[in-house]
């Protein structure tokens, strides 16, 4: 198959295909891209071929997109609040899988230079089960901080090491050009990361919302460093690794960051692996492991070193079994700087044309990659749970209160205010009520806001046609709220982007709250105002309460509050459902889901804070806990939901494809839910 067209139709129909098959059987995806290479590849139909050109294209723009969104997801946050120790887990779970890989090459009788390269392969790690973490709330303990931190460590060590290795292979290596490397390099990552991020910042902050723009900026920066890199003599995906640290904060959590990360893990990030699995020749992989020792050797050295690296740190600083499980099990996954780096080093030639790494050593890093990214989740998810979470000081009387700075004068002279956009005449009277009853709690009002979504050249009569519509549902709503006994200032924006425009209007109202509406619409209507959604959530700066109101808001009596930790995001929904409780004289229902096999112990623990949260409070509100133990956590709070009129959520932020950024846990849910809905939504 030559030509490019076909060769790219039938690469996106198995990226489409073939992860979702092999997620069902609950293995990783990327597995499954690996055996579709294998299948389509020179043992197999023969249909792809590793050394085409456009194979090659999409390859190496994977390659160094997969080592970029590794240096994207490092929380630089996190690793300088724990610096300290991030820096001394970082190096102890270096050295230590550094020195078991080198010995396992010596064993097998490769060269130094080989085993060195082994040994940092073994040494880099992927958080591959950080969303398991993130949704256990469990991210700002300590021992998985230092963890994250670690990355960055881990990471940088072994491209450099990668670097060597690579220079002294081909022969142009020594003392002088060793050291010539050596600054030549220092002085680059200096550039990037200070000059990327200085330019980043200057860009975004010139170019305004123009994400198409933006997004052009990054990706321009990630083939500007893995070009640069190119030059100094570097691999390439060390300079895609630096650019992923240096845009890291000027991207944060905005929506570009979304897209980039979007359009790797959807297209050229599965081509590479494809590819991998195009260079596996299956009768020399069969021979591998009928040869199994190497293989066992080097997935064994990792699993062990790596234990060895954390309990190291354990001892040094006292931190109790399940913390030491989950870090080990959080540094085991080897996927993006171990396969990119093996690539690398299989592809590299010296003169006498010898590879780095031969096939043996590509099959070993293979087995390992889906052994540890299937082994590693899976203990994390067994032990992590099993964290004590870190309490937070929150002031509980206020579900409003954010983070982010206000001003003294702002304070002072603020009302406090729900801005609600109105755009479904079905959905508007129950959005109403519902910020009624919420203001007359907290003595303020509520200002309906209509969005006008109009381009720059749209014509003068179908402009006030929209205005005059517009005009119409917001005088209802005025009307409604006056109805309501509560103060109600209208306003009506016109905008090219709904997000943007609810976004402003709420910062120029100084809102405290957003109260949107969100229906089971199917289809493409579903997908535009899911992304409106979770543009607001992203871009507001105060909390956004998403909501599917099925009954009139001051009828509702029970509400099911889900909660699985202690963050100040579960606070806020819990006090958001105190108050709206205390407004309709109903009953706040906290409902606690454990698994099997927590421990009694903690499982008391947490049930007693939860009383605590529960009798601590200044309202009238009812407030009730109920535990109950299930390995099935949507299913149970499901069950649990048939009795009760509200089920409220908050979301959990992490990467994703697009759409609402929850946990699967919250799309089961929201998915079989037969009662209301409300999403509280950080900003």
């Amino acid at each position: 198959m030559q030509s490019p067209i076909l060769i790219f139709t039938l690469l996106l129909t198995v990226i489409l295909v073939v992860p979702p098959l092999f997620e069902r059987f609950r293995l990783p995806g990327l597995v499954g891209l690996l055996i579709a290479g294998v299948v389509l590849g020179q043992s197999g139909l023969q249909w792809l071929d590793a050394k085409s050109e456009t194979m090659q294209l999409l390859s190496g723009i994977g390659k160094v997109y997969l080592m970029f969104v590794a240096g994207l997801e490092i929380d630089l946050k996190q690793f300088h609040k724990t610096r300290d120790r991030s820096l001394k887990f970082g190096f102890s779970t270096f050295i230590v899988p550094l020195i078991t890989g080198i010995v396992i090459g010596r064993m097998f009788d490769f060269s130094w230079n080989a085993s060195l390269l082994i040994g940092s392969l073994l040494a880099s790690h992927t958080l591959l089960a950080y969303p398991i973490v993130s949704r256990l709330g469990v991210v700002s303990n300590q021992a998985v901080t230092i963890t994250i931190g670690a990355t960055i460590i881990t990471d940088t060590a072994a491209l450099l090491v990668l670097a060597v290795c690579v220079g002294i292979h081909t022969g142009a290596f020594n003392a002088s050009s060793f050291a010539i490397l050596l600054i030549g390099l220092a002085i680059y990552s200096v550039v990037v990361l200070v000059g990327f991020d200085w330019a980043g910042k200057e860009f975004f902050r010139r170019s305004g919302d123009a994400e198409g723009n933006q997004f052009l900026f990054i990706l321009l920066a990630l083939f500007l460093a893995s070009v640069g890199a190119q030059v100094i003599g570097i691999e390439q995906i060390v300079g895609a690794f630096l650019a992923g640290l240096a845009v890291n904060d000027v991207l944060g959590n905005s929506p570009v960051k979304e897209k980039v990360e979007f359009v790797g893990s959807v297209l050229f990030i599965p081509c590479f692996f494809i590819d991998m699995g195009l260079l596996i020749n299956l009768p020399a992989f069969i021979k591998t492991l009928s040869a199994i020792w190497l293989t066992v050797a080097i997935v064994g050295g990792l699993i062990g070193s790596k234990f060895i690296a954390a309990l190291l740190i354990k001892l040094l600083y006292r931190y109790n079994i399940p913390e030491l499980l989950t870090m080990w099990s959080l540094s085991l996954p080897q996927v993006a700087a171990t396969l990119a780096a093996t690539l690398v080093g299989y592809q590299t030639m010296n003169a006498a044309g010898e590879r780095l790494l031969g096939e043996e050593v590509l099959n070993s890093v293979i087995v390992l990659m889906v052994v540890t990214s299937v082994l590693g989740p899976l203990i994390t998810a067994r032990f992590a749970p099993q964290i004590t979470i870190p309490t937070t000081n929150i002031d509980l009387a206020s579900p409003w209160q954010t983070d982010l700075p206000i001003s003294k004068l702002e304070e002072e002279n603020k009302t406090f205010t729900i801005v609600v956009p109105i755009y479904n005449p079905k959905t508007q009277q129950f959005l109403i009520e519902m910020a009624a009853l919420l203001a007359r709690h907290e003595s303020g009002r509520i200002v309906p806001v209509g969005i006008v979504k109009a381009p720059v050249y749209l014509d003068r009569p179908r402009l006030e046609s929209l205005l005059e519509r517009h005009h119409h549902r917001l005088q209802s709503a005025i009307a409604l709220g006056e109805k309501l006994n509560i103060k109600t200032q209208a306003a009506i924006r016109i905008d090219d982007d709904v997000a943007i425009a609810i976004s402003r209007v709420s910062q120029e109202q100084n809102a405290n709250l957003i109260v949107m509406g969100w229906s089971r619409m199917t289809g493409f209507r579903a997908r535009i105002f899911g992304n409106v959604i979770d543009s607001v959530i992203c871009a507001a700066h105060c909390p956004v309460a998403v909501t599917r109101l099925l009954i009139s808001p001051s009828e509702i009596q029970k509400i099911l509050v889900p909660v699985n930790d202690f963050t100040a995001e579960t606070l806020r929904t819990i006090r958001f459902a105190q108050v709206l409780a205390d407004v309709n004289q109903a009953t706040a229902i906290l409902f606690h889901v454990s698994h099997p096999q927590i421990p009694a112990a903690l499982l008391t623990e947490f049930s007693d804070r939860l009383s605590a949260i529960a009798t601590n409070q200044d309202l009238n509100a009812k407030t009730t806990t109920q535990t109950v133990v299930s390995s099935d956590i949507a299913g149970a709070i499901l069950q649990a939901a048939n009795d009760v009129d509200l089920v409220m959520l908050h979301t959990v932020r992490y990467r994703t494809a697009g759409g609402l950024s929850v946990s699967e846990v919250t799309t089961q849910i929201v998915k079989s839910l037969k009662c209301s809905l409300i999403l509280l939504g950080e900003p």
